[in-house]
């Protein structure tokens, strides 16, 4: 009987896991479905784009693991049994159950409310196809005047109001942060981003804790209103809390908790990669959500998969950080250079050269998503080995609940 893998979700992390595992296992030995909600690959990381009035290429997922041995299945995943080993889904087809012998955890995140009053029912934001194109048909309805206000002061905030302001220089736009806006950065980074903003016309209102969402805008916690015909909503992103709701353990944010080599601590024949995972990287902190970190976990993942059932060595290097890159509009950007622990350094690329990185890297992304039989050569290797090692029955660590 073939070791049946079941990944579920299929972006940056859960795709490229999919097809390294493709590469990497005989099909005699195994058999691989890919579970997702949307049947095309969406690429997160231009969402903005596609609010502000950009087209996106179409990449089907059934076309992109055509011939790989990777079984696509578009649906949704209702839950999760990790002690029965099985997935409830609804999908095309109806409700169904989907066994795995290892599953990989690869849901990914959406946004975060924070608790504030109004997100739901008046915020947009870009953090799925779906919203980002209920987002660029509330911007087509607006007229020249009208503000659009981003709340948040991280890489989707920037990005999403210079890609507006760029599109549509009729449009107010606005920026609120609880604290600084890229105030992580560099100081020359900063500097220059402070200028992208005068020069788009972009209005800042920092240290502006938003407190409530109406329809005609934000009320901040010291009272003050902040006018806005439209609101997008950046302030953070949570996981889907189908992981919380089972067995498996997770840390206080919904995540799964894993070891080394992503795998469960909990539940040794489940892995999780990407926004879904509690994994320490390089120096002990945990890796943050997105892309930066999405691709190498999803390298780590599938190579310590493989490496468990045909008895290869196991890696469990951790992943460190490189860069950091904020498009500013189509023809601008920063590419920040960090430490392997994620602290920014003196080293700042901007202007087109730094657009350029930029659009070279989310390229050469979705490349590898759309390719999965070249991203790497590799030899693939008979499963001789299917049984899990055994788990730690350890307490988990403070923070952590099982």
């Amino acid at each position: 009987m073939k070791h049946r893998i079941v990944v579920l979700g299929a972006g940056y992390a859960g795709a490229i896991t999919a097809g390294r595992l493709a590469k990497r296992l005989h099909r005699d030995d195994v058999e691989i479905t890919l579970v997702n909600a949307d049947p095309d690959f969406v690429e997160r990381i231009r969402l903005h784009q596609l609010a502000a009035g950009q087209d996106l290429p179409v990449r089907p997922l059934r076309r992109v693991f055509a011939g790989t041995g990777v079984r696509v299945r578009i649906a949704w995943v209702d839950s999760v049994d990790a002690d029965r080993k099985n997935v409830e889904l609804i999908g095309e087809n109806g409700a169904g159950t989907l066994a795995y012998d290892t599953l990989v955890y690869a849901l990914g995140s959406t946004i975060a409310d924070l608790g504030v009053p109004g997100v739901a029912e008046h915020a947009h934001n870009v953090a799925s196809k779906q919203a980002a194109l209920r987002s660029r048909e509330r911007l087509n309805a607006l007229v020249a005047g009208d503000t659009v206000l981003i709340v948040g002061g991280g890489l989707t905030a920037i990005e999403t109001a210079t890609e507006i302001a760029e599109a549509r220089p009729d449009l107010e736009v606005a920026v609120a942060a609880r604290g600084g806006v890229g105030d992580w950065l560099d100081e020359k980074a900063q500097t220059y981003l402070r200028a992208a903003f005068e020069r788009f016309g972009i209005t800042v209102h920092e240290h502006a804790d938003v407190t409530r969402v109406t329809e005609n805008g934000v009320v901040t916690r010291s009272g003050a209103e902040i006018p806005a015909r439209m609101t997008v909503w950046t302030a953070g992103f949570a996981v889907h809390p189908i992981a919380a709701a089972g067995t498996l353990t997770v840390s206080e944010a919904g995540r799964i908790v894993v070891d080394a080599t992503l795998r469960s601590v909990s539940h040794p024949d489940v892995y999780a990669i990407g926004d879904a995972a509690h994994a320490a990287g390089v120096g002990g902190r945990t890796l943050r959500m997105g892309c930066a970190t999405a691709s190498p976990m999803a390298w780590l993942g599938a190579d310590a998969i493989a490496a468990r059932l045909t008895g290869r060595e196991i890696p469990d290097a951790p992943i460190g950080y490189s860069r950091q890159c904020i498009s500013l509009g189509r023809h601008d950007a920063i590419v920040q250079k960090v430490t392997e622990e994620d602290q920014p350094t003196s080293k700042v690329e901007v202007g087109r050269k730094g657009a350029r990185v930029k659009e070279l890297i989310c390229r050469g992304t979705a490349w590898n998503v759309s390719h999965p039989t070249l991203m790497v050569p590799s030899r693939r290797r008979h499963v001789v080995a299917t049984a899990a090692a055994p788990v730690a029955t350890d307490s988990p660590a403070p923070g952590m609940r099982s």
